[in-house]
């Protein structure tokens, strides 16, 4: 891909940032100097410690979002840019600017969607033992359920197309936000790749804000919430099938004490049976008609995301620049 290719497109940085004063700094040059035509938009989610003031002053628009949560400074940021090319970051400098031309690259010749840049050696550096080995699960779990596209859902280093980011609902909250984006991509069948990355060490400094079993049960809340939206004939075939053997278990000692007696003298655990056994056929049914409903839901998806225009290069076309709502300069919100 040629420099000058990279200056006909409109390219958009994004850096969601919180409590990353040791770091932010650093980020912004470095994507300045890689990129040096694309605006660098750095949404303060709360930040105690100077995060926007060291953000303006590396030349970055800087934006405030009130809600807390990673989930709420994507939507805002989608919401609020405009471009042909989105490149999302974290603002802990674990992320090397200069794998971005690379990441765009991917996204033009592939013709894709979104592009992620899978962390090499994450499992010996993600902060902790316990946030390497959730990793690992929940990547697992993602390809059992979701399919097979992705190797790293968590990685925050990903470039998107215009249609990407304007079809999708980003509903989620906190960290479980990369999740839904594989999701999304994943439920439209979206030409997504991955492209394996350095993954740096935090400096001194600078802390995970994870916390390994509180977004560990929340990315696995998510997860189910997904499943349920997204695949609910498997969701709900699980749970039918799960009130069903527990109606087998309550139901099994009274049928073999009537074919030995014929007499049924638990009546109770009879009875309990037989509702567990209407609830698993009723949950079945409802499993059957909500799985309608979720393809018609996606083809409504999908019928949204080719109503944005792709342009003749792979990437979409092209947007005005403009900066987010009142943010003409680098500011703080």
């Amino acid at each position: 891909m040629t420099g000058s290719r990279i200056d006909n497109l409109n390219i958009a940085v994004l850096l969601p940032c919180y409590n990353e004063a040791a770091t932010i700094g650093s980020v912004v040059r470095g994507f300045k100097s890689v990129l040096p035509g694309a605006p660098i938009y750095v949404y303060d989610n709360n930040s105690t410690d100077g995060t926007a003031l060291h953000a303006m002053l590396a030349g970055a628009h800087v934006v405030r979002e009130r809600r807390q949560g990673k989930g709420h400074v994507v939507r805002r940021m989608f919401a609020d840019i405009d471009a042909d090319i989105y490149i999302m970051a974290d603002g802990d400098g674990t992320y090397s600017p200069d794998d971005a031309e690379e990441l765009i690259r991917t996204l033009l010749t592939e013709r894709a969607d979104m592009v992620v840049g899978t962390r090499r050696g994450v499992h010996a550096d993600a902060g902790r033992q316990g946030h390497a080995f959730g990793n690992k699960i929940f990547n697992m779990l993602y390809r059992t359920i979701f399919g097979t596209d992705f190797t790293d859902i968590f990685s925050g280093y990903r470039v998107f197309s215009r249609r990407f980011v304007k079809s999708f609902p980003a509903v989620s909250a906190g960290f479980e936000i990369e999740t839904e984006m594989s999701v999304h991509a994943s439920r439209l069948k979206l030409p997504v790749s991955e492209l394996e990355l350095d993954y740096g060490r935090r400096p001194e400094g600078s802390h995970s804000k994870l916390s390994t079993f509180k977004d560990g049960a929340k990315i696995l809340w998510m997860f189910a919430m997904l499943m349920k939206e997204t695949r609910p004939f498997a969701f709900f075939g699980i749970t039918s099938g799960f009130f069903m053997l527990s109606s087998f278990a309550f139901m099994t000692p009274v049928l073999m004490e009537y074919f030995e007696t014929g007499l049924v003298n638990r009546m109770p655990t009879w009875v309990l049976s037989m509702a567990l056994m209407m609830i698993s056929f009723m949950v079945f049914t409802a499993g059957l008609i909500l799985d309608s409903v979720a393809r018609s839901r996606s083809e409504q998806l999908r019928i949204f995301y080719l109503n944005v225009a792709a342009g003749s290069d792979g990437s979409t076309a092209s947007a005005p620049k403009t900066t987010p709502h009142n943010s003409k300069t680098a500011r703080i919100a």
